[in-house]
């Protein structure tokens, strides 16, 4: 139990909030009589969240720097309306105008880089500069009226499922098939790292921590699989998340340069005598954040079915939300692109709990707030425990 403990407090942050995360889910499966986590319902998560939790992907590189992005919801909803005018009103191939909507969003991005990283304005008011600017654009280019309906092949990003290996059948045969193939992944990935760690005499929990851990995921994972089977199979935008989660995971954690993020966002002057070359890194963090918020604002229209001038509102908040929830600190240098994830699940469980339920909107943000206010409080908490 000493071990268990010691490896809860090394993350406590982690942990903690998929503690939350079940706790919640619980919760309210038990005051929505099981409607929760019924397969439609769990499609439906995944379906309304995906565009937030693709920009909490990005909004956590941004965090962990230590600044901040208020100009993606904006951001968002221009490129919505620059993808309408390409595939609707000039019919282009919606394959070559998401291309050139993601370039539009690494410009943007490299707008705003540009004025944070080397002119030295705080991120704070280049980015609600553009949130003002870019919400003005996406006024003018729509001139105050919807564009719709994007073209059924852009819709299935949002809209379509993958196709099944075998017809006909009540379960989606290829959803379980992935999700048996992920649990070999993960069994074989944990005791690959602890093999790694044996090697090189590193510290490591006991074996019966790990085997606990593992199996917990893989129930997870599988019964995951079954409820996303039971319906119509794995969205599209799921196999979208994934790939996005599994790359900036890796990048943060195993490459150099999510070594600098890091280390700009807990010191940047030491990191630039370190030889960290912290404008170009930050820079290339608010390009990220562009190309993320193009696709976001791609996939929310996908799903909308349309391109309006109120698109992407409190976007960036809720992104914003979902990182400091997820174990981000404000100060910079401390959050992961999991825990990011797992914030804005929790915010986007909580959304559909608390309607299921019947809570007006008026105490659903009092609630959502507070949640903020305490994971925030918890960060500065423990921050003094361990300093």
């Amino acid at each position: 139990m000493g071990a268990l403990g010691d490896l809860f407090k090394k993350n406590i942050r982690q942990y903690g909030m998929i503690i939350a995360l079940v706790f919640i889910s619980v919760l309210f499966q038990i005051l929505t009589d099981g409607t929760l986590l019924k397969p439609l319902n769990v499609t439906n998560l995944i379906l309304q969240n995906s565009y937030i939790l693709v920009l909490a992907i990005g909004m956590a590189l941004v965090i962990i720097t230590g600044h901040i992005d208020l100009s993606v919801g904006s951001v968002a909803a221009f490129i919505g309306a620059l993808s309408a005018i390409m595939m609707v009103n000039m019919e282009m191939n919606p394959v070559l105008a998401v291309i050139l909507s993601l370039l539009m969003g690494a410009l943007i991005g490299a707008w705003q880089g540009f004025w944070v990283a080397y002119v030295k304005i705080p991120a704070f008011i280049v980015t609600l500069a553009g949130m003002l600017l870019f919400r003005g654009l996406t006024m003018v280019v729509l001139g105050g009226q919807s564009i719709a309906p994007f073209p059924k092949t852009f819709q299935k990003i949002s809209a379509g499922f993958i196709p099944d290996l075998v017809g006909g059948g009540s379960l989606h045969i290829l959803t379980i098939v992935v999700g048996i193939v992920l649990s070999v992944v993960v069994v074989y990935q944990e005791f690959r790292e602890r093999k790694v760690q044996n090697k090189y005499g590193f510290e490591q929990s006991p074996i019966w921590v790990s085997i606990a851990k593992t199996t917990a995921l893989v129930m997870v994972i599988n019964l995951f699989s079954y409820v996303l089977a039971s319906y119509n199979g794995i969205p599209n935008i799921l196999v979208i998340l994934i790939v996005l989660i599994a790359i900036y995971s890796f990048v943060m954690n195993n490459l150099t340069i999510g070594r600098h993020i890091y280390a700009i966002g807990g010191n940047e002057k030491a990191a630039s005598l370190s030889g960290v070359k912290t404008k170009k890194v930050t820079f290339w963090v608010f390009v990220n954040m562009g190309v993320l918020a193009a696709l976001s604002g791609l996939i929310f229209a996908a799903r909308l079915n349309a391109a309006t001038p109120k698109a992407g509102l409190n976007f960036e908040l809720d992104a914003i939300a979902a990182c400091f929830i997820g174990g981000a600190s404000a100060s910079g240098g401390i959050g992961t692109v999991i825990g990011a994830i797992i914030g804005g699940l929790v915010m986007g469980v909580m959304n559909n709990g608390m309607s299921l339920v019947g809570l007006g909107i008026d105490w659903q943000q009092g609630i959502k707030g507070l949640v903020l206010l305490f994971a925030v409080g918890f960060d500065i908490y423990n921050k003094s425990k361990t300093s």
